[in-house]
């Protein structure tokens, strides 16, 4: 059964929020939890790297990617014009399309990342709590699997915008796992070679305001499935990178793109390069919008090591989808579960 729409929960105004979502101790946000495991760290700031700076360029990409798997990247070349205009896509659709409409584009709730609006990021089997979102996922790349008339025609260039944004996040998605790979002595294809053609899905998240954000999470803390992840916030905030131990908040940049190194990467680079644990908290003031952009290999590829001895085994990418879509990601379990 899919689960009911965030937005419409938020917007009765109670003052509680459903059991379903309220998260252990735990996993709590901070702020009123000093006891959780992990604290939040306002005074670390995770890399930015310009990427119109070649000086230093890979020893800086280095760094970020083996003490933190995550970076903000500014001067990468996709207009901010673009950047914006997705922003504004996704508030149109959340914020001024009716409830009606919205859900003429719901996606399967049975099928695990099926392209369309909805809430549920697990399979309904998944008895984990449920994450204060609602999202609408893209099929974008490759081409055969890009079909708009799945998206919304509203406005007039929604389609029009979203191919485009596909298209640069593609070329910048490539342009940084060639620099991640020269990082590491690699040639500069020897990460994109490995993953192969990229699958991606562009989604754009919804978080509205809630009412005890002190009990419930945005999106689960989580590392991504597949190789390299785009992402891009509003001025709103909430996106965390666990580091060290403490959740480290990514403050909002208007014009850059936040980079997070996904799981197929950590097992290519031989953990070498870890990929990012992160996860989003909610507020009560504002509702807060991010589109993730995710690359991702074919769910027929086999995806192992590039360096001897190997610390992973060798995996079927299909295979590590149903796994983390079936038993929940709870931090990287899934990704540990193939050390040797």
């Amino acid at each position: 059964m899919e689960a009911l729409r965030v937005q419409l929960l938020a917007e009765k105004g109670e003052i509680s929020v459903p059991s379903q979502y309220v998260q252990p101790p735990e996993n709590r946000q901070q702020r009123e939890n000093p006891n959780a495991n992990a604290n939040t760290n306002t005074n670390k700031v995770i890399p930015v790297i310009d990427l119109s700076s070649r000086a230093n360029l890979l020893d800086e990409l280095k760094k970020a990617c083996k003490e933190w798997g995550a970076f903000q990247v500014i001067n990468h070349r996709v207009p901010t014009g673009l950047l914006n205009d997705m922003r504004s896509l996704g508030r149109s659709f959340f914020e001024g399309r009716p409830m009606e409409e919205k859900l003429r584009y719901s996606c399967d709730s049975a099928s695990p990342a099926s392209e369309g609006y909805g809430s549920r990021m697990l399979v309904a089997s998944n008895d984990t709590v449920l994450d204060w979102r609602d999202y609408f996922d893209h099929h974008t790349l490759p081409l055969c699997r890009r079909n708009p008339s799945n998206w919304p025609d509203s406005p007039a260039d929604y389609r029009k915008v979203v191919a485009e944004y596909s298209d640069h996040m593609k070329a910048l998605a490539q342009e940084l796992l060639g620099l991640v790979s020269e990082s590491l002595g690699l040639t500069c294809q020897c990460i994109e070679n490995a993953v192969g053609e990229f699958y991606q899905n562009i989604t754009i998240s919804y978080y509205p305001p809630c009412p005890q954000p002190e009990l419930t999470l945005g999106l689960q803390s989580h590392s991504d499935m597949g190789a390299i992840t785009l992402l891009i916030q509003d001025d709103v905030g909430g996106l965390e990178v666990f580091n060290n131990g403490e959740w480290v908040t990514v403050n909002p940049m208007s014009n850059a793109i936040c980079v997070i190194l996904a799981d197929q990467t950590e097992i290519i680079t031989n953990g070498e390069y870890r990929s990012a644990q992160h996860r989003a908290v909610t507020n009560a003031g504002r509702a807060r919008l991010s589109v993730a952009t995710f690359h991702d290999p074919a769910k027929t590829r086999q995806i192992s090591p590039a360096f001897h001895p190997p610390k992973y085994r060798p995996v079927i990418y299909g295979d590590y989808v149903s796994s983390w879509y079936t038993e929940g990601p709870e931090g990287k379990r899934n990704l540990d579960a193939l050390l040797i």
